[in-house]
């Protein structure tokens, strides 16, 4: 996720601030995902977004034309940062197609990705998504980026397999790792203080075992 800012510059309102475009976005953007994570998505006013950035009102029209917009950016920016450190956490788990597969679900359900800002976060922005679709693309749960790389390591598992016969194998098996995921993030949300990541992992494994008990 986007790291937060350091409180130790202090706030950068006046003239100067302007001269900073793209700290001056990444600020905006920063302090709008905390207010989300804070008040959700009806509450995070521009007031408490700039009072968060240290910036002044103008700041959002100039850089974002509208609150509206600086949404959909603040959405796109953390959807960027999820693929960001689910690539750094996979990009080393070599060829076995399953190990990808459950470095993929070891990802998702990390502490980088999955933790308390980030879960309120997600939820805010899916709670929108059905009357944004700005929003809805860069928080939908069959993502294009996640989806894709799924199932090409599924259509690997079954063509090895020598399953090529069953011809929703690979799909079923995708929708139903995104979706058990999913589920683990709203798991994750209401019950914090008792959720076992190892636990959440073990009972995909478990799943995808069931399709595929050669390879998992």
């Amino acid at each position: 996720m986007l790291k937060g800012k350091d409180n130790t510059e202090g706030p950068s309102r006046g003239p100067a601030s302007g001269r900073q475009p793209v700290k001056n976005r990444l600020l905006l953007i920063e302090a709008t995902l905390d207010t989300i994570a804070t008040h959700g998505i009806t509450e995070t006013t521009v007031s408490r977004i700039i009072d968060r950035a240290g910036l002044s009102r103008g700041m959002i029209h100039l850089h974002f034309g509208g609150k509206d917009n600086l949404l959909v950016a603040a959405a796109q920016a953390f959807n960027e940062a999820y693929y960001d450190e689910m690539e750094r956490q996979v990009s080393g788990l070599g060829d076995d197609p399953t190990e990808i597969v459950m470095g993929v679900v070891r990802a998702d359900l990390s502490a980088a990705l999955l933790n308390e800002r980030s879960a309120k976060i997600w939820h805010a922005f899916r709670g929108v998504a059905s009357a944004n679709p700005d929003i809805a693309r860069f928080s939908d749960t069959r993502d294009y980026r996640l989806r894709q790389t799924l199932r090409q390591v599924f259509d690997r598992i079954v063509r090895e397999e020598g399953r090529e016969a069953e011809q929703t194998l690979a799909r079923d098996a995708t929708y139903g790792t995104l979706v058990m995921m999913e589920g683990m993030w709203t798991d994750f949300l209401t019950h914090m203080s008792g959720f076992d990541r190892g636990e959440a992992e073990r009972i995909v494994r478990r799943f995808l075992k069931g399709l595929f008990p050669s390879s998992f």
